[in-house]
């Protein structure tokens, strides 16, 4: 995206005082609050863990220490059993093995897999394609990680689909349901996935009988009940234009939250940036007047999905999904301005 950045952005609103949080989290969600007065008077530990291909960032709180870490230790395996289900890095992984050999045959996958890549279809289908699940192929071929240029049109031709998530096909079964793709498409549920991961995450420390706590992977974040003092937790967004300082902070009590943005991968050629963000449209990545979207809504697979597909999209332009209703805040971060537009998600 070719745009000018400030040299020396300032935060839109004062970051908290230090004395007030413990900064949580990598990636676009920058801080989350817990008292520092309260550690004292509460077990609090917390684990990090890289975890699809980001850092996993977990907090428990419990009056006994050994319980706290016996929640994050479960947290942590559901997310890693998340990754070696649905990453597509991995060939014996569902999605992996889907994306070898479902062109020519069915291929079974774990209901958990089936169910995420029916809610990646559903999104599709209510976003017109502004989330798509079967990117992988320009996904791959863009790699903005490693590219040092654009890949040629003709390269970007011979990948790109019109709606290439129509080409998905899920068995009916619940019990050991299939995937067939019917073109040459490739499954990438990086958008997500990881929110989906980010709630069983948190449905376990919730079992464990944690009654506050917190999530972050990568970005992608869920806060159990309320901090300790009994206030919101508060989650602080980067500012896309300079990631160290906070934009934004939203108050958060059992809910989610997650970014999409530009500004964390992406590479340089010509004066322009090209990020990992793709546009089926175009087969290359979405062309946005804004750096960064958050969304805020009741569990993480929902604001992740939304995110994704709202980046990209103006103020004026909201995606909205159709189902049963929960609430959502947007926020669009512009830089040195911001529109912060509540909605309704249904899901």
């Amino acid at each position: 995206m070719a745009e000018n950045h400030p040299s020396s952005p300032q935060p839109l609103i004062p970051p908290l005082p230090r004395r007030n949080f413990i900064s949580l989290g990598i990636g676009a969600i920058a801080a989350s609050a817990l008292p520092v007065g309260l550690i004292k008077r509460h077990k609090v530990v917390r684990r990090q863990v890289p975890v699809m291909g980001t850092i996993a960032d977990l907090v428990a709180v419990h009056s006994k220490e050994a319980a706290g870490y016996a929640a994050l230790e479960a947290a942590v395996t559901e997310l890693r059993w998340v990754e070696s289900r649905m990453t597509r890095f991995d060939r014996e992984s569902d999605i992996g093995r889907a994306n070898m050999g479902a062109l020519t045959a069915p291929v079974e996958i774990h209901p958990a897999t089936a169910m995420v890549l029916r809610e990646g279809l559903r999104w599709a289908e209510q976003t017109d394609g502004k989330f798509d699940p079967a990117l992988g192929r320009l996904t791959e071929l863009w790699d903005v990680t490693h590219r040092t240029h654009p890949p040629s049109d003709a390269d970007v031709a011979d990948v790109k689909q019109i709606n290439p998530y129509r080409s998905i096909d899920i068995s009916s079964s619940r019990n050991s349901p299939t995937v067939r793709f019917a073109s040459d498409v490739a499954i990438d549920l990086g958008g997500i996935a990881k929110g989906y991961a980010v709630d069983r995450a948190a449905d376990a420390l919730r079992r464990h009988r944690i009654n506050s706590g917190m999530v972050n992977v990568g970005g992608d974040l869920y806060a159990i009940g309320s901090s300790p003092d009994g206030d919101p937790w508060q989650v602080g967004i980067r500012n896309p234009f300079s990631p160290d300082e906070i934009t934004e902070t939203i108050p958060v009590t059992d809910g989610a939250i997650a970014t999409s943005g530009d500004y964390l991968r992406f590479f340089e050629h010509g004066g322009k940036s090209y990020h990992h963000l793709i546009d089926a449209k175009t087969g290359a990545p979405r062309e946005a007047e804004v750096r960064s979207v958050t969304v805020a809504a009741d569990n993480c697979i929902s604001a992740d999905a939304w995110a994704t597909a709202q980046f990209g999209l103006g103020a004026d332009d909201t995606v909205l999904a159709t189902g049963s209703t929960s609430t959502a805040l947007i926020v669009f971060s512009y830089g040195l301005s911001r529109t912060v537009t509540p909605q309704a998600l249904i899901v």
